[in-house]
């Protein structure tokens, strides 16, 4: 194999893919990027065998062939080079030679034929989706995705598809997120979870211009954005039924500026249980009230003014998760709606349903 690039038309499809790349893995040639050159192209390709990424690029292709090379010293090796420089790669045997201008390094290669590559994933389902509107929709949702929970299918985001709604939820058991976009055609419905480092991957690769092309399989979930192609493996379990969880219309509303809420928890949360963060919400008319204590037997309180007219409510929260819910709302005000003091919390923009995001109470 033989080629010819300036150094840009290299590095950008490398640091798309290299994401999923880890220096240390159980297979040597997943710690590899597969190079195939051919028709004026360059594919890379990268794999953890969950989730793989290939991107492409236009180069001079002297001659064709396929090779893995070790894909972080490739990156450091193209990343140290100066901007604009012509790099040739050619390989030979079981070694690689990058050279660039007065630079030569030689790379150990593996077989491309060792190298794990995703055929056709036969799709159920082709959605065409905006990519602003499709990165918004997993912005507003993957923080409440469960880390290493026994209950795997906690582990990823569920994607939902209904009529002419795509829907997206993740809960890890002590909060739910939920958002909504709305589909250019009516779709069959359907819901497939998708792993919580395939999500991460694709909030770093998605763009706000241009469309991006969702193809789900019964086993794969696959996107084209611009030039570069994601799969991945798709989680086989059972998502809770969320809609239980979400309180329909809570008789206790009140409305706060979410900026002011968002301090006041800030300020009061220093002082909280480092482990558990746990803080108390005082609620009655026109006030909120937030106190905060630690094994110290320090204690912060904090409040500020709100729009409430409903029953006096005392609850307790994990102050991240209620930070989190802020923190991917976009209007001024929030609504904040209680049962009682042992219901969850259901926290949304006035007036929007499109994003909901609950939050069980927690005992203090």
């Amino acid at each position: 194999m033989k080629l010819m690039a300036k150094r840009e038309e290299l590095l950008a499809p490398l640091q798309s893919v290299i994401g999923v790349v880890e220096r240390r893995q159980t297979m040597p040639v997943l710690a590899n990027v597969l190079l195939s050159a051919r028709d004026k192209r360059l594919g890379m390709t990268g794999t953890d065998l969950e989730v793989e990424l290939v991107a492409t690029s236009a180069v001079q292709v002297e001659a064709a062939g396929d090779i893995t090379v070790p894909g972080r010293k490739f990156l450091d090796i193209l990343r140290a080079l100066p901007s604009g420089v012509e790099v040739i790669v050619t390989s030979e045997g079981e070694k690689a030679t990058v050279r660039a201008g007065r630079s030569r390094f030689t790379l150990a290669t593996l077989p491309a034929s060792e190298f794990p590559v995703l055929e056709e994933i036969h799709a159920q389902q082709t959605l065409t989706l905006g990519q602003g509107e499709f990165h918004r929709l997993i912005d507003k949702t993957h923080f409440s995705m469960a880390q290493q929970d026994v209950r795997y299918y906690l582990n990823g985001l569920l994607l939902e598809t209904q009529e002419g709604t795509l829907r997206a939820v993740a809960t890890d058991g002590h909060r739910l997120a939920l958002c909504e976009m709305t589909l250019r055609e009516v779709t069959r419905g359907g819901q497939v979870i998708v792993p919580r480092k395939a999500i991460l991957e694709l909030q770093r690769i998605l763009g706000t211009d241009g469309d991006i092309e969702l193809a789900i399989g019964t086993n794969h979930v696959r996107a084209q954005i611009g030039e570069i192609r994601f799969t991945s493996k798709l989680i086989d379990g059972r998502f809770p039924e969320y809609s239980r969880v979400i309180p329909e219309s809570p008789p206790n509303v009140a409305q706060a500026d979410r900026e002011l809420l968002r301090q006041a928890l800030q300020r009061t949360a220093i002082l909280s249980n480092e482990k558990y963060r746990g803080i108390r919400i005082g609620i009655k008319s026109g006030v909120l009230t937030l106190q905060a204590h630690n094994p110290e037997h320090e204690e912060a309180e904090d409040q500020i003014e709100i729009d409430y007219t409903g029953e006096d409510v005392e609850i307790g929260f994990n102050v991240n998760y209620l930070l989190d819910a802020l923190g991917a709302i976009e209007t001024d005000r929030v609504e904040l709606g209680f049962t009682d003091a042992n219901s969850s919390c259901l926290i949304r923009a006035p007036g929007l349903a499109g994003a909901r995001y609950v939050v069980m109470p927690m005992r203090l």
